[in-house]
């Protein structure tokens, strides 16, 4: 099989070769995917929604339920995944044969932690969304305070002119 450089587009150009004269012409586009879907092989959905741990097959360190405390939990497991890091370092130096365990257990945290860090996401992007806004707000504001300063500006140069043509 051979593949050009710079392959022809695919054929839907042709759809919209009248756009320019009726932009009515042209399909409409195709209605978003709800539901599961298959892409390259793997099923997705597009519902977004985090699976728990145990869907994913990996005990789960911390408490469940909807009123986790994540700062501490996150701590917590800050500390466990610090403990077991110095106990696999020595365990490589005493029994280089027995590590496997130790690192079975480090991933066991690691996925906990990016389990308890990806929950927290929705939090994030709502916060981010907030500071976004509040900035848009406030640069508005300040547009408006110098257009309003402008103005007056304006105004008082026209009375200066005003009062320069109409003379003494």
């Amino acid at each position: 099989m051979s593949t050009a450089t710079y392959p022809p587009p695919p054929p839907f150009y042709r759809l919209y070769k009248d756009y320019l004269q009726d932009p009515k012409s042209a399909p409409e586009p195709p209605p978003p995917i709800e539901g599961t879907y298959v892409l390259f092989g793997s099923n997705y959905t597009t519902d977004d929604v985090l699976p728990n741990l145990e869907e994913q097959g990996v005990r789960q360190l911390y408490p469940k339920g909807p009123n986790v405390d994540f700062k501490k939990e996150l701590r917590a497991l800050n500390r466990e995944l610090q403990l077991h890091i110095l106990e696999l370092a020595d365990v490589l130096v005493e029994r280089p044969s027995q590590y496997a365990r130790r690192v079975e257990e480090i991933s066991l945290i690691f996925k906990n932690l990016h389990h308890l860090l990806n929950s927290l996401r929705p939090h994030q992007a709502r916060a981010t969304l907030i500071h976004i806004l509040e900035l848009q707000i406030q640069r508005r504001k300040q547009a408006i305070e110098d257009i309003k300063r402008r103005r007056e500006e304006a105004q008082k140069l026209l009375k200066e002119a005003l009062g320069t043509l109409e003379g003494p």
